[in-house]
């Protein structure tokens, strides 16, 4: 039997095969041996259980490329597969190592989030602390694998040699990688900037674009806002670093709206305030703080009623002032039915112009193509314009007319020559 072994591991395979079956068994014995411990803890603490959650799979990983790594190392091989199984298992281990890193990382920003609840009603300094763990989380990510990249790219040596001219033209390619992504740069910095600036954080209430949504998710470069019909709205970072929003919860959550009313100048704004106040403490809808009805305007034949009332946030207060007005509404209907708006109509009794009895025209012996005609008056002015006309004789000697006398009886009027013809 010694012989028998000592000529089994005397071919260079069939070490290399103990080396990696060992490495193996030494990575689940360990593994299994560290769950076991961590189950045990999670009986009783609450974050073994989230550190199962997020570690097991890249630390079964880690262990088992370190172990490889550690084999491979012992085998015995050609020394051109020797340099090559070395090098890939140091990019494995490198590349495990980033990996796990990142799920160390995401447990320690949930452990922290788990002690501030944002389903609370008063839960604007666990959404602040949320948002934040949120930016700081993918800017950990991002490093980490940057950094592993890094460490990847340095264990080849044309890379590692060429890395003195790189850093020699840093500054260029500096300058021409910022003018390139000056966009996504800018998106990158707003991120961080609202993160840490508490201007607005996971679960807000916001206006963006006359749109009515929550903050749904903040990352480096755009935000996506949930809008009250179930839309999404995404917006570039810079949005709400260059463009003024309304943000109802950057305080607190709790909230006041109006509920407006035109009614008629009979309304009585006692009985309707005893109604509001009769209706207010029937629902969970208010949070009992304010509930005031005031006139705020009297025009036009209307009188304007404003109600405010408040809850504890903005989907709260909505419902809220639709509970109110149907209420109102139906009070309208049931008990002041006088209230309701109407239209009033004033007719005047007095004649008109055009109804008057006009005055009967004066017969005229003007003809009506006249330039002045139609009564007296008109003949009045036309008599200052116009007159009788004086006609002129011509200057040439004419017939004498005959004379009519009124005693011949009826006889033929007798022509009598002129003196002036008889001396001629």
């Amino acid at each position: 039997m010694p012989e028998i072994l000592s000529a089994l591991t005397s071919q260079p395979w069939l070490q290399t095969l103990g080396a990696f079956a060992i490495a193996v068994i030494a990575a689940v014995v360990l593994t299994a041996l560290t769950a076991f411990i961590v189950r045990r803890i999670s009986r009783r603490k609450e974050w073994a259980s989230r550190l199962i959650r997020r570690v097991r799979i890249p630390f079964r990983v880690f262990l088992l490329v370190i172990a490889l790594w550690i084999a491979v190392q012992v085998s015995v091989f050609d020394p051109w597969w020797q340099e090559f199984l070395a090098h890939t298992a140091l990019v494995a281990t490198i590349a495990a190592g980033s990996w796990l890193v990142c799920a160390l990382a995401i447990f320690l920003e949930d452990l922290g989030l788990a002690r501030y609840r944002t389903d609370v009603p008063d839960n604007r300094h666990a959404r602040r602390l949320r948002t934040q763990v949120l930016i700081i989380r993918r800017i950990t990510v991002v490093a980490t694998v940057l950094v592993g990249l890094g460490a990847i790219l340095l264990t080849f040596p044309g890379v590692s040699a060429a890395g003195a001219s790189l850093l020699a033209s840093a500054g260029l390619i500096s300058i021409v990688a910022g003018l390139a992504a000056q966009s996504t740069l800018a998106n990158v910095f707003a991120g961080v900037q609202l993160a840490f600036s508490d201007a607005i954080r996971v679960d807000d209430v916001v206006i963006v674009e006359t749109e009515w949504g929550r903050i749904e998710e903040i990352t480096l470069t755009y935000v996506v806002v949930h809008l009250w019909d179930d839309r999404r709205m995404v917006l570039p970072s810079t949005y709400f670093t260059t463009t003024p929003f309304q943000n109802w919860t950057r305080k607190n959550s709790e909230l006041m709206g109006s509920v407006e009313f035109d009614l008629d100048w009979r309304v009585k704004p006692d009985d309707m305030r005893d109604e509001l106040h009769r209706i207010m403490p029937k629902t969970d809808l208010w949070d009992g703080r304010v509930a005031i009805l005031q006139v705020t305007d009297a025009l036009q034949g209307y009188v304007r009623i404003r109600i405010l009332v408040t809850a504890v946030d903005a989907p709260t207060l909505f419902d809220l002032r639709c509970y109110v007005r149907e209420q109102l509404v139906k009070w309208v209907q049931q008990v002041s039915p006088l209230t309701v708006p109407r239209s009033r109509v004033e007719i005047s009794e007095t004649p008109l112009e055009s109804d008057a009895p006009r005055k009967k025209a004066v017969p005229s012996a003007t003809p009506p193509d006249a330039l002045f005609s139609g009564d007296a008056s008109a003949e009045l002015r036309g008599s200052q314009f116009t007159g009788p006309l004086e006609v002129q004789r011509p200057a040439t000697p004419t017939a004498p007319l005959p004379v009519v006398r009124p005693d011949n009886g009826g006889r033929p009027p007798t022509v009598r020559p002129d003196a002036s013809a008889d001396k001629a």
